[in-house]
């Protein structure tokens, strides 16, 4: 569910610290630095990275399709294998008949098993291809707020960190707390009082 899908879900952030000038190729360098890298052919199950909003799967940061306006527009991907629990049985069936065979035995030891399936997995994620996942994001570096379009968790704490590590900026999740906290411009004693606040169930 992206930036252009005909409905959205949204996670807003503020922007702990500014962004050191010059901003577009500070910015521009830190998503360059971790741009997403490709898993297929390698052991990694799960990465991370930077990717163009225009072109997901080929990224250049242009500045042509990086800036709209006022704002950065650009995507997060996450490339994650995964192996279907019954093709891991499947292959573990046959290399344990194999070893079995081989050493002309009747049984294998729990340290054997643990050996053929890790040897397992490693050569099935080798051989599978990773499944993308692109999360579309808006920066608006002079509202110092972030915009990205989902909401789930995994994304999130994902976008959180690999932000924090291309910029060295902290994102603070909007919420209806934390808007309280930083939009309303509070006192020291009415954010004291909101401080204590709980929750309040409405079902039984």
């Amino acid at each position: 569910m992206g930036l252009l899908s005909s409905s959205v879900s949204v996670t807003r952030y503020k922007v702990n610290g500014r962004i050191q000038n010059p901003v577009i190729e500070t910015i521009t360098s830190g998503l360059k630095k971790n741009v997403i890298q490709d898993v297929d052919g390698e052991d990694a199950n799960t990465v991370v990275g930077w990717t163009d909003f225009d072109d997901p799967f080929q990224p250049k940061f242009e500045s042509s399709s990086l800036i709209v306006g006022p704002y950065l527009i650009f995507s997060m991907r996450m490339d994650k294998k995964s192996i279907p629990a019954k093709v891991v049985q499947k292959n573990f069936a046959i290399e344990s008949a194999k070893r079995l065979a081989k050493n002309l035995k009747t049984f294998l030891s729990r340290n054997e098993k643990k050996e053929i399936k890790d040897q397992v997995i490693r050569t099935l994620t080798l051989r599978i291809p990773a499944t993308p996942n692109v999360y579309d994001a808006i920066w608006s570096h002079e509202q110092e707020s972030v915009w990205l379009f989902t909401h789930q968790k995994t994304a999130c704490e994902a976008f959180e960190t690999l932000f924090f590590k291309s910029f060295n900026l902290s994102l603070i999740r909007y919420f209806p707390f934390t808007m309280a906290d930083l939009l309303c411009g509070l006192e020291a004693v009415q954010r004291d009082t909101l401080s204590r606040l709980t929750p309040t169930r409405f079902a039984g």
